[in-house]
């Protein structure tokens, strides 16, 4: 049975891994990694390691993706600031 479940946690792992890695989106890309903490946390459990288990748990599922999430978040949101665009008129274009 142990073996069993050993197996089907490194399954998921490189399976959760292999999909990190092909994910384009960076906030996707923090679900993922979240998951894949999440499996990490679960396959250290299952080999009776309740300590690095935990560590990774809150590591690498929580706070690793909070960060990554929190970091996209800012550098993709940019304030439009309408003295850095010139005049245009009526049409859109630049006066002549």
């Amino acid at each position: 049975m142990n073996q069993w479940l050993v197996g089907a946690a490194i399954a998921f792992v490189v399976l959760a891994a292999t999909t990190a890695v092909l994910t384009r989106d960076p906030a996707r890309q923090a679900v993922v990694l979240s998951v894949l903490g999440l499996g990490l946390a679960v396959l250290f459990a299952v080999l009776q390691a309740p300590d690095v288990a935990l560590s990774q748990l809150a590591v690498g599922t929580a706070l690793t993706p909070l960060l990554i999430l929190l970091t996209v978040r800012k550098v993709t949101r940019r304030p439009a600031r309408t003295d850095d665009y010139p005049a245009t008129g009526d049409d859109g274009r630049k006066g002549k």
